[in-house]
């Protein structure tokens, strides 16, 4: 399969041709699970899928993706770029810089306008925020990063073939259970990719933070979603009564937060051998918290795509999540396959720095063509009624002959119990 000439999503940086390719390895390991034909992709359908915000609606109105302490701001020799779309991290950044609660964007622009940048990420750390140097691009850095496989495939331990998944081709995962603990974007486009091909994801979420709803109703398609303080004895004997027939578990949370809560790869492959495990980090398992617009900031991305040269720009989407997203899932089905015949347990596993290595060594353009983006994106979105509230959300990236060519509706966030569906009926199981 050829790389079209345009993806549009036009940017100095060519983020179109890592969307394509991205989506093409999902598609390809769909294809071949479901003993389908060759995938045929459509480019601006997949440009509307990478830049599902700009799409999305909710009651008929678009919803603001960044919260105002989520951006770029000047320090006193330089920028950074904080993240706040979560209350506590926005809280987080206020304390850092000695201001109330109530503070606003012009507030938080000011202390920090007072700061160098170094001293300003120190104190932003040291209190749970997220706040990184907007930095110039590295060559040497991303060319180390490039040495590596751009999704690590790591077996875990032994354990003996399992039954290749064999659900019909427009649902290949059909029976395929999934535990997602994952938020915001790249995980839950890998799991939500699954639920399109027919697994049973079951979302688990601790009850605080509370999830962004924009995030979830652009990503929880085909999914539900439930509430477990695994911290808590009953909580988490539910969790481990779920882990003992699960096929895949998606952790999307920092490493080390994971291991202290006993929900390593290494640990849950031990407890259910034979188990599939995706991971995704912003930094690798050692890095710590970020997100899509931190990594661009850091890696040199922000000032590639400066419009003057004087101010970071961005690119047109969250491409770096969306595009781990994929190629996640990609892995996963190949898994899937492989485990079949070696068995085995495994562990799939890619950081949001690594794809933006791989963004930073595809070729430049002078600049975006202006023309190159969508303007009507009503052939690629779907509509939903979810919890009496209309909804439309871009349609699947993903395609190939007799595939899924629609989501599910997302369910609203936590509203379901913590059980499997029946293998057969499909009906959720009694706890």
């Amino acid at each position: 399969m050829s790389v079209p000439r345009v993806v549009p999503l036009p940017a100095r940086t060519d983020v179109g041709s890592l969307a394509w390719s991205s989506v093409v390895a999902a598609s390809r390991a769909a294809s071949e699970l479901a003993g389908a034909p060759e995938p045929r992709l459509d480019p601006a359908r997949i440009a509307v899928a990478y830049s599902s915000e700009r799409w999305l609606r909710i009651a008929g109105a678009r919803p603001v993706a960044f919260a105002p302490l989520s951006g770029f701001f000047r320090t006193a020799d330089g920028w950074v770029r904080t993240h706040g779309n979560y209350s506590h991290h926005a809280d987080a950044l206020r304390r850092a810089l000695s201001l109330d609660l109530e503070a606003d964007r012009d507030a938080v622009a000011a202390a920090l306008s007072a700061r160098p940048t170094g001293e300003a990420i120190t104190s932003v750390d040291a209190r749970g925020g997220l706040c990184v140097r907007v930095d110039r691009e590295r060559p040497e850095a991303d060319a180390a990063l490039r040495e590596s496989e751009l999704v690590e495939v790591t077996r875990l331990g032994a354990a003996p073939p399992s039954s290749r998944p064999d659900g019909p081709r427009h649902a290949p995962l059909h029976g395929v259970r999934v535990l997602d603990l994952t938020r915001v974007i790249a995980g839950p486009v890998a799991t939500r990719t699954l639920a399109l091909l027919g697994a049973d994801v079951l979302r688990v979420d601790p009850p605080q933070p509370t999830e962004i709803a924009v995030q979830h109703l652009d990503t929880g398609h085909g999914k539900r979603s439930t509430l477990l303080d695994l911290t808590a004895s009953t909580a988490r004997t539910r969790f481990d009564a779920l882990l003992e027939t699960a096929d895949i578990v998606a952790l999307g949370y920092r490493p080390a937060g994971l291991d202290r809560l006993g929900l390593s790869p290494a640990t849950l492959a031990a407890r259910r051998p034979g188990l599939i495990v995706l991971q995704l980090s912003a930094w690798g398992a050692s890095g710590r918290r970020g997100f899509d617009s931190l990594v661009q900031a850091e890696s040199g991305i922000a000032w590639l795509e400066s419009v003057d040269g004087e101010t970071p720009g961005v690119l047109p989407a969250q491409a770096l999540d969306h595009s781990a997203g994929y190629l996640l899932a990609a892995a996963v089905l190949q898994l899937l396959a492989r485990r079949a015949v070696e068995g085995g347990s495994w562990l799939a596993e890619t950081s949001l720095r690594r794809v933006a290595a791989d963004l930073l060594g595809r070729p430049r353009t002078a600049g975006p063509e202006p023309t190159a983006s969508i303007a009507d994106a009503s052939a690629h979105v779907q509509e939903f009624s979810v919890a009496g509230i209309d909804l439309t959300t871009a349609a699947p990236a993903l395609a190939y002959p007799g595939g899924p060519r629609a989501f599910a509706a997302p369910r609203p966030w936590g509203g379901d119990r913590p059980v499997w569906r029946d293998r057969v009926t499909g009906q959720p199981e009694a706890v």
